[in-house]
């Protein structure tokens, strides 16, 4: 029984851990309980220092859980802890004032709060930071170029330059603004210049505003924020620097011009001397804000303004706070309410000028969306009064000009910019866009070159690429078709040949469509079988003495004459056109293809002798083009789209999408009638059908 008794013992036997040295230079053996020993053994040193440290830790991260609770932005907890890098040893030590955000001399849930930015800093503390803020800003913070006079020097000249300016001089009311209709329901914007979107089919269309179906600058409806040419061009959107000129070795070799736009980078100085004390108070409401949280930032907001009425800033975070909030509702009624605010906020004395340019631009952006392009215009008049050396300013009211269609202005405007700052390439984009449209196509070329060659801000736009394509190709030049590869290159056109640009992505592509591709299969049978009647019909109304039929008024001829009458426009009957033409009219009631398509027409088209149309292609890739040939001379009349070119047949029907560029010459002897029926491409939904705005 010896052996089993000794098998036992050593079963029992304890195993002896190496020994360690503590940093006294003690050698130390960590004991381990075994039955009753462990009791007496109790805890060593070492084993107190650890649950020492869990505890602190422990203490410190419930205060952050208690706040995270709340639902505290995980991103701002890592921010505020990486700005108060843990110090292990003087946390042993109880030196926690680097976190002691309220004040009391420790951290707890209260700092915690505080730091997360869910609980306002006591006012002692805040006074105390704001002073030292100040004194900091006083030091380090941008002079901005345009407010050198009123800013530089000392926090009693700063505080003096905003009182100094006249209210009348910033605070002038603006003309009389035009009513609107419901404004939202063309925004969902791509806030994408780059150009924008359209209204319920913003994924899938890209829409670049201004069809270049006329060289006429006048929108259709300044009304209709879908329909407005330089709607998705960002030019009021609230940036500094934006016409700055790209920068280019020391500045030194650069021209004073451009020198002058570097200064616009820096940071716009919003807040005057009295509203650095307040400025927690301004951030908590501005992150309010920015978090999406509109209805708690107007709030808040408002809650300032009744505290600090003589507070610009305060009325500025209301002003965009609303305009947020009417975004959100799709409200005129709240957007109108920010409009009044923004006006209000750059009427305070003591508005530091960053501030005021800062609230009427986008005072001037917002009014424009609504449609109220004059009021805008005002606006920006006021700024330009105001900021008279600010070049990006005059070229924002160059726009604004171009909006009402008063070319007259724009074109005066942006002489004045290139006139002290010739290489402004977004002055020059414009201003060779002006002088096409007023057929000055030699003139406008380098002018429409150079400043897309610049690569200014604002220069990048579907509408200048085509534009000086079109001028090119008037004049001859084969290198159009080289800006036209750039345009397509920059995502501007679909391809070389297909340059439209109000488009819907993904739509089937092709120049000529057969009456089987598009599924109008009926529609072109009732054309063909009927088109005796519509001719006799459109030769009753052809005399000129009717007045029915129109010149071409799209700059699209080089010579002749070209009249048209109009049936349909944009989905609608054009007024009582129908009364003279009934049972053409009546053939075409039935198919909502063509009289519902809000992107085309219905029309008739004479063309006489001699008459040639330039290459040119339609506003978009959403509808399809059917010409029924009515009176067609045997030799002399074809039509080019792409490469491939056709004649007319009477009483049949070609199909083709006239967003590919084409060309029409008529050298017969005798005139030309045909009769012109556009209908959505076949691609789109019904629910594009009914949301796509009309063109």
């Amino acid at each position: 029984m010896a052996p089993r008794k000794n098998s036992r013992n050593q079963s029992k036997k304890e195993v002896k851990p190496a020994a360690v040295v503590n940093k006294n230079g003690v050698k130390a053996e960590a004991a381990i309980a075994s039955g009753g020993g462990g009791a007496a053994s109790g805890f060593s040193g070492t084993k107190i220092f650890t649950w020492f440290m869990v505890l602190a830790l422990l203490g410190v991260w419930s205060s952050v859980a208690v706040v995270w609770l709340d639902l505290v932005d995980y991103d701002n907890v890592i921010a505020r802890a990486k700005e108060f890098p843990f110090n292990f040893s003087e946390v042993l030590q109880g030196k926690l004032s680097a976190y002691d955000a309220d004040g009391d001399g420790d951290f707890d849930v209260e700092d915690a709060k505080v730091l997360l930015g869910v609980k306002e800093r006591p006012v002692s503390l805040v006074q105390r930071e704001a002073n030292e803020e100040s004194a900091v800003e006083e030091q380090t913070e941008p002079i901005v170029e345009e407010v050198i006079q009123t800013t530089e020097g000392t926090e009693e000249e700063e505080q003096q330059a905003p009182e100094g300016e006249s209210p009348d001089a910033v605070g002038t009311p603006a003309k009389s603004e035009d009513a609107t209709e419901e404004a939202f329901e063309g925004k969902l914007a791509v806030e994408a210049g780059s150009f924008e979107a359209e209204a319920a089919v913003q994924v899938e269309e890209t829409a670049v505003p201004l069809p270049p179906i006329s060289d006429d600058f006048v929108p259709d409806d300044s009304r209709d924020e879908a329909t407005q040419p330089y709607e998705e061009s960002k030019q009021f959107t609230d940036r500094p620097g934006s016409q700055e000129t790209r920068e280019a070795g020391n500045a030194e070799d650069q021209p004073e011009d451009m020198l002058k736009y570097k200064d616009k980078k820096k940071k716009p100085k919003l807040l005057n001397t009295f509203e650095k004390t307040i400025k927690t108070e301004i951030d908590a409401a501005e992150k309010l804000r920015k978090k999406g949280k509109v209805e708690e930032a107007v709030l808040a907001f408002d809650t300032l303004v009744q505290q600090y009425p003589q507070s610009p800033r305060c009325r500025y975070g209301k002003a965009l706070a609303e305009d947020d909030l009417a975004e959100k509702m799709r409200s005129n009624d709240m957007l109108q309410k920010a409009l009044s605010t923004y006006k209000e906020a750059s009427e305070l004395p003591n508005a530091t000028p960053d501030l005021i340019k800062a609230t009427l631009k986008k005072r001037a952006e917002r009014q424009q969306f609504l449609g109220r392009m004059r009021g805008a215009l005002a606006t920006l008049e006021k700024l330009v009064q105001i900021f008279p050396e600010d070049v990006a300013l005059k070229n924002d009211l160059g726009v604004a000009h171009l909006l009402i269609g008063d070319n007259k202005s724009a074109k005066r405007v942006y002489e004045e910019v290139l006139a002290i700052a010739p290489s402004n390439g977004f002055a020059k984009v414009h201003y060779g866009f002006i002088l096409k449209s007023e057929n000055k196509i030699a003139a406008s070329i380098p002018f429409l070159r150079d400043g897309l060659e610049s690569g200014d801000p604002g220069t990048d736009d579907g509408r200048f690429y085509f534009h000086l394509g079109d001028a090119l190709q008037r004049m001859g030049d084969d290198s159009a078709y080289k800006w036209y590869e750039r345009g397509h290159q920059r995502g501007h056109f679909a391809s070389v040949w297909q340059r439209s640009l109000y488009n819907v992505d993904g739509l089937k592509a092709q120049p000529w469509w057969t009456p089987k591709d598009t599924g109008y299969m009926d529609l072109v049978k009732t054309l063909e079988r009927n088109w005796r009647t519509i001719r006799d019909e459109a030769l009753s109304v052809i005399d000129k003495t009717t007045g029915l039929f129109v010149p071409e008024e799209e700059n699209l001829r080089e010579k002749g004459e070209w009249g048209q009458f109009t049936l349909w426009q944009q989905g609608k009957k054009a007024g009582e056109s129908c009364d003279s033409v009934p049972k053409t009219c009546g053939l075409l009631e039935r198919y909502p293809e063509a009289t519902g398509c809000k992107r085309g027409q219905i029309k008739f088209s004479v063309m006489q002798p001699g008459t040639h149309v330039w290459p040119h292609t339609g506003p978009t890739n959403c509808r399809l083009r059917m010409h029924l040939g009515l009176v067609i001379p045997k030799t002399g009349c074809k039509i080019r789209c792409t490469n491939d070119t056709r004649a007319w047949e009477e009483g049949k029907v070609l199909i083709f999408d006239d967003s590919f560029e084409h060309e029409v010459w008529q050298d017969a002897d005798s005139y030309r009638l045909i009769f012109i029926v556009d209908v959505w491409h076949p691609e789109l939904t019904q629910y594009q059908r009914q949301t796509l705005s009309p063109i």
